[in-house]
C-alpha cells in the first residue's frame, strides 16, 4: 500500500492550502485516515484524524481552521487548511490504517509535504 501526498506549499499568512492523500496498492478497506505533522527536532504529533464513518478528531490549536475530510470510494483523503499561521510551518504526514484483507490491519505513511507560512 502506497499514500501519495500533495498539495503542500507556501502561502502567506491567513491563507489557505488544501493537502491530499490518495491510497493505493492492495486494499480490502481504509479505516481511520489521518495527518500527522513534525517540527524538526519535536515529535510527530496529530493534527486531525476522521474515522470511516466520518467521526473527526482535531489537534486543539486547529480546531476551527482545518477541514478533514475523505472519499471511500476513491481512498483519498484531504485536508482544507484555513487562517493559517506562521507556527502552522512544518512537514505534514498523511496516515492511514488499512486492511489489507478481512484479517490483517496495518498502518502506512505517506512521505511527508512541507507547508511553509510566511509573509
Amino acid at each position: 500500500v502506497q499514500l501519495a501526498e500533495s498539495g503542500g506549499g507556501m502561502v502567506r499568512p491567513g491563507g489557505s492550502l488544501r493537502l491530499s492523500c490518495a491510497a493505493s496498492g492492495i486494499i480490502y478497506r481504509v479505516n481511520n485516515m489521518a495527518w500527522y505533522r513534525q517540527a524538526p527536532g519535536k515529535e510527530r504529533e496529530l493534527v486531525a484524524r476522521i474515522s470511516r464513518d466520518g467521526e473527526t478528531y482535531y489537534l486543539s490549536s486547529v480546531k476551527g481552521r482545518f477541514t478533514i475530510y475523505r472519499d471511500n470510494a476513491k481512498n483519498t483523503l484531504q485536508m482544507l487548511m484555513s487562517s493559517l499561521r506562521p507556527e502552522d510551518t512544518v512537514v505534514y504526514f498523511c496516515n492511514a490504517e488499512v486492511q489489507v484483507n478481512q484479517k490483517y490491519e496495518f498502518e502506512y505513511w505517506g512521505q511527508g509535504t512541507q507547508v511553509t507560512v510566511t509573509p
